[in-house]
């Protein structure tokens, strides 16, 4: 009986056991467990934007862990002398295993663990509650852990913060354009920069000057005056009187854009006509044109072709007793000139003619009176040589040889008035730029006439063209020529004329211009003691209104005195009027 009882006991507590291992089974089963998915939020897509915080947050955490090491070895090396931490009990569930570390709320955490009643781990059993003492001591270590945890904390996620923005600046900065390292930066205090518009024009050097007309590959530079000259001498002659003269003046000039050849034309005519006093009616006029070519091998060539017409001066040496006007004189005349450099000698030969037509003269009995006695052509050549010494200075001689040819051979007196012509020159030519230029010499010329009768005219000569500018808007200018002047006289073979000319212009202001000319001429006849002396002056001013239309007047006084009788006169005239140009 005894034997039986404990064996029926022991069935009785495996039966309960056994019960109680099915309960505890069945309850398992019946509670809810949440998915695995919802708790880590795997359900649905996953932004990128997800991902990135969670890896930022993963970083601030290793920093975090990191400063914690730095600051806990800090402290033991600081505390090294320190009592020996509280005991902590190594009983299961008292402390923390390495692999049940918090969880992070990122999606990369494991699940959540659930009570698992067929888990081979049973359920950890709560710690102990420690003393009072004990559990005090415990509270200011850890809160003096949570301050150094919490400085610690702030700084690592400053420094992870910096850290990502220097990365990410560094990975999206924008790429710099080619011109960068040439820009400069704005200076923020620097003035507002006005509009291109708005900036102040350059100003013009002559603001007043034409611009012209553009006419195929020549601009033209017209220029119209148009006014009343009052005169004390209309026809400058010994026997003039006064008058009040309507007088047009047209001027221009044309000069070529080619590229590397050039070509200018000039010109002017002026007509005269009596509003009152004395009957005078007359016109002149003049055009020269200039072309150069380079050639080749260095050398140039200049060619001129000009054409004058003009009644015949009172002061001409031949006179024609009464005419009621002067007869006209056209003047045809052209060259050729081939200029080389070697080195820095310079040669040039130019060859020139000049054909003079003398009309016929109205007799103030009536009738005419032929002049064809007195056309002649003359041809002359001209070798020059000189050598460059400076830039700004090259002497130069010349030798000139030429032919005047009368149309009649013999004229109405009875005398051969062709003669041969010979002259020698020295001068230097002037380039010191916009200062000074030009060219002066001085020389013997001598014509001997066919006629031995009749003496050869010789004598010196002098010619000179300078333009001086001593200051800007100045120009003075110095001309001079001399003339040999043939005449049918009977018995005189003519005189040498010598002409001189000094000019200035003044730009006093933009639109006020100034000039003044003084002038002397002196003509020597040839085979007597008789000579002409001709002195001028003259002064003007022009006032432009604009670019097109100007005011200008000026005032001129000659005088001629003489030893042979009948040839002084006087004439000063006024000139007002309007100055037009395009």
């Amino acid at each position: 009986m005894s034997g039986a009882q404990p064996e029926q006991k022991r069935r009785r507590n495996g039966k309960a056991v056994c019960a109680l291992l099915l309960a505890t089974s069945v309850f398992a089963l019946l509670r809810p467990a949440q998915p695995y998915a919802q708790v880590a939020e795997l359900r649905g897509e996953v932004s990128e934007s997800a991902i990135l915080d969670d890896q930022q947050r993963k970083t601030r955490q290793l920093s975090l862990a990191s400063a914690q090491d730095q600051t806990a070895q800090a402290g033991a090396a600081t505390q090294s002398n320190a009592p020996a931490p509280t005991y902590q009990p190594a009983s299961p569930g008292a402390v923390l295993d390495d692999d049940m570390a918090p969880a992070t709320g990122s999606i990369f955490d494991p699940p959540e663990a659930a009570d698992d009643a067929f888990a081979d781990t049973p359920a950890p059993v709560p710690p102990r509650r420690p003393s009072s003492t004990t559990q005090r001591a415990a509270d200011q270590d850890e809160a003096a852990a949570a301050e150094t945890q919490a400085a610690a904390a702030t700084a690592a996620t400053t420094d992870d913060t910096d850290t990502a923005e220097t990365d990410q600046d560094a990975t999206n900065r924008r790429t710099v354009t080619i011109d960068s390292a040439d820009r400069q930066q704005l200076d923020p205090g620097a003035e507002r920069a006005e509009a291109i518009e708005g900036r102040d024009k350059r100003a013009e050097d002559e603001p007043f000057a034409a611009t012209g007309i553009k006419l195929g590959s020549f601009v033209i530079r017209p220029t119209l005056e148009q006014g009343l000259t009052a005169s004390s001498n209309a026809d400058s002659s010994s026997e003039g009187k006064p008058a009040l003269l309507s007088e047009t003046a047209l001027r221009f000039n044309a000069v070529s854009d080619w590229r590397e050849n050039s070509a200018v034309i000039d010109g002017y005519g002026i007509f005269l006509k009596t509003i009152s006093g004395d009957e005078v009616q007359e016109a002149r006029g003049r055009v020269d044109g200039t072309l150069n070519v380079d050639l080749d091998n260095d050398l140039r060539a200049i060619a001129r072709l000009g054409y004058e017409a003009a009644p015949e001066s009172a002061s001409s040496p031949v006179v024609i007793e009464g005419t009621v006007e002067q007869p006209v004189r056209q003047t045809i005349d052209g060259s050729l000139a081939v200029e080389k450099d070697a080195g820095k000698m310079r040669f040039a030969l130019t060859g020139a003619v000049e054909h003079d037509i003398y009309g016929d003269a109205k007799l103030s009995t009536g009738g005419t009176l032929s002049q064809k006695d007195r056309d002649s052509t003359l041809y002359t050549a001209t070798l020059r040589t000189g050598y460059e010494i400076s830039p700004a200075i090259t002497p130069f001689t010349e030798v000139e040889i030429g032919r005047r040819v009368y149309d009649l051979r013999v004229d109405t007196n009875g005398f051969e008035r062709s003669s041969t012509r010979l002259g020698v020159r020295a001068g230097a030519e002037l380039d010191l730029g916009e200062k000074l230029a030009g060219e002066f010499s001085a020389g013997w010329l001598r014509e001997a006439i066919d006629d031995d009768r009749l003496p050869a005219i010789s004598g010196a000569t002098v010619s000179a063209d300078l333009k001086w500018s001593p200051e800007r808007g100045t120009t003075i200018g110095l001309t001079g020529q001399t003339i040999v002047e043939g005449t049918t006289t009977a018995g005189q073979s003519g005189d040498i004329l010598y002409s001189g000319r000094l000019t200035g212009e003044r730009e006093i202001r933009a639109n006020l211009i100034g000039n003044a000319a003084l002038g002397v001429d002196w003509r020597d006849y040839i085979g007597s003691d008789g000579h002409d002396l001709t002195l001028s002056a003259e002064a003007g001013l022009t006032w432009w209104l604009n670019r097109y239309a100007g005011l200008t007047t000026r005032a001129r006084t000659e005088k001629q005195t003489s030893n042979l009788e009948g040839r002084d006169y006087e004439a000063h005239s006024i000139f007002v009027g309007v100055k037009l140009q395009p």
